[in-house]
């Protein structure tokens, strides 16, 4: 669906800008400048293709705007907020004795006890 939805957005855009560079411009560097001279020697009249291009430049507006808003609300329910509290039981690790703080200590993993005393070097041995 949003491939789909993606795409036609990408040819209205397409179809857009096509439109708006065909219209004649003001005396801006619009390619479909230059009037029509005084025979109808084109395919419509100034106006009627004035009108024509208006129009369609107002329906491809239109559907612009429509597949932009759906492309914004299929994004923001896709990525609906998450609660903290929905993993926070599958998260932590469970301490064998009870006391998270054991499991916390560096260099202990879980059900590790710390040597009661450090070991020392042996002293050197006099003959």
């Amino acid at each position: 669906m949003n491939a789909v939805l993606i795409s036609i957005h990408l040819i209205v855009v397409l179809a857009l800008i096509a439109v708006v560079l065909l219209q004649r411009s003001e005396g801006g560097l619009g390619l479909g400048g230059g009037s029509s001279g005084g025979g109808v020697s084109g395919f419509m009249t100034g106006r009627g293709q004035a009108n024509a291009l208006t129009r369609a430049t107002a329906i491809l507006a239109a559907l612009f705007f429509t597949t932009s808003m759906t492309l914004a609300v299929i994004s923001h329910r896709s990525a609906a907020p998450k609660s903290i509290l929905d993993g926070a039981a599958t998260t932590q690790p469970a301490a064998p004795n009870g006391n998270i703080l054991e499991t916390l200590r560096p260099g202990q993993g879980a059900g590790q006890t710390a040597p009661a005393q450090p070991a020392t070097p042996e002293a050197p041995q006099s003959r």
